[in-house]
C-alpha cells in the first residue's frame, strides 16, 4: 500500500489491491512518512473503505481543513452507532458527523454554547439514536477531555437519523421531526386529549408516523387503491372521529410538504389515531 496522501502521523490516504480508496488508522503509521511511501500494513489498526468517489472527495477535501483526530473520534462513534442500529448508516455521516463535531468542538472551546431547538422532539421521538448518542458524550469525553451537555447527543441523533435519507441533508430530518410533532399535536387538539407517552400504543404510532415522514422524504409514496374499498369505507365508518382526524393531516400535508395521502395513509393513520387515542386498547395493551 502507497500513501496517497498524509493527513497526521496517524492516519493517510491509501487504496487497495482493487483499486478503491482507503482512510488508514494506526499509531505513527504515517511518522516520517511522505507520498509514495508504503504504508507498515502491520500498524494499521483501522481501515475505512470509501466506496463512492463524491464522499472519497468530500472527506479528504474535510481532512485537509480539520483535525484528523476528530475524524477518529466520529469514526469511533460511528462503529459503536453500527452494531447498536437495526439499520445500515451511509457513507457519508462519516463526513457529516466529522464536520459537526469539529465545529462543535471548536465552539466548545471558544464557550460559546448552542442549544437545540428540536431538543424535546428528538429526545421523545428517536429514543434509540438519542441513547446512542448520548453514549457517544461518554466517547468524547474519554478521548478529547470534552463534557458537552445533552443538546449535542440530540444533534448527533439526528445525524444517526439523517443517515436512513440518502441524498438529503440534516435540514431534512430536522423537518421530519418537526412534522410528527405537527402530526401529534393535530392528533391532541382533535380528540382534546394528552397522549399517554409511556403506553405501547403511543410507541407504535410514533414509529409509524418517523416511517411514513421518512418515506414521504424519500419520496417513496404508496400506491394508491392498494386496500380493498371495502374494508376502507368499514374503517371510515367504524371510526369516524379518528377519520376525520386523518382528514386534517392529510389537509396539512397537502399545505406544507404537497403530499396527496393514498387510502392506504388514510386508513393505516385511522387506526393507529383510534388506538392511540382510545382509553381501552390503552388499557388492554
Amino acid at each position: 500500500m502507497e500513501i496517497k496522501k498524509i493527513f497526521n502521523n496517524n492516519v493517510a490516504l491509501t487504496e487497495n489491491s482493487d483499486g478503491k480508496e482507503l482512510v488508514v488508522m494506526g499509531k505513527g503509521l504515517a511518522f516520517s512518512k511522505k507520498i509514495g511511501d508504503s504504508i507498515d500494513e502491520s500498524k494499521i489498526e483501522k481501515t475505512f473503505i470509501l466506496e463512492n468517489q463524491t464522499i472519497s472527495d468530500k472527506l479528504t477535501d474535510l481532512l485537509v481543513d480539520v483535525p484528523a483526530k476528530h475524524f477518529e473520534l466520529a469514526y469511533k462513534i460511528l462503529e459503536y452507532a453500527r452494531a447498536k442500529l437495526s439499520y445500515p448508516l451511509d457513507d457519508y455521516i462519516y463526513v457529516a458527523l466529522t464536520d459537526h463535531l469539529s465545529f462543535a468542538i471548536t465552539r466548545h472551546k471558544k464557550g460559546i454554547i448552542l442549544k437545540n431547538a428540536l431538543f424535546f422532539e428528538i429526545r421523545k421521538f428517536y429514543k434509540e439514536e438519542f441513547q446512542i448518542a448520548k453514549e457517544a458524550l461518554d466517547i468524547i469525553e474519554r478521548e478529547i477531555d470534552i463534557r458537552f451537555d445533552e443538546d449535542e447527543a440530540a444533534s448527533i441523533a439526528l445525524h444517526l437519523v439523517n443517515s436512513q435519507l440518502t441524498d438529503t441533508n440534516i435540514g431534512a430530518t430536522m423537518q421530519m421531526t418537526k412534522m410528527v410533532h405537527d402530526i401529534l399535536h393535530i392528533v391532541k387538539y382533535h380528540f382534546l386529549v394528552s397522549l399517554d407517552e409511556q403506553s405501547v400504543n403511543y410507541e407504535r404510532f410514533v414509529t409509524h408516523l418517523r416511517f411514513f415522514a421518512l418515506r414521504l422524504f424519500k419520496k417513496e409514496h404508496n400506491l394508491d387503491n392498494q386496500v380493498e374499498q371495502f374494508l376502507f369505507e368499514q374503517v371510515q365508518q367504524k371510526y369516524d372521529k379518528a377519520f376525520q382526524c386523518s382528514e386534517k393531516i392529510m389537509q396539512y400535508l397537502q399545505q406544507e410538504y404537497q403530499y396527496v395521502m393514498s387510502n392506504d395513509d388514510k386508513m393505516y393513520l385511522t387506526l393507529h389515531i383510534q388506538r392511540v387515542t382510545n382509553r381501552q386498547s390503552l388499557q388492554e395493551h
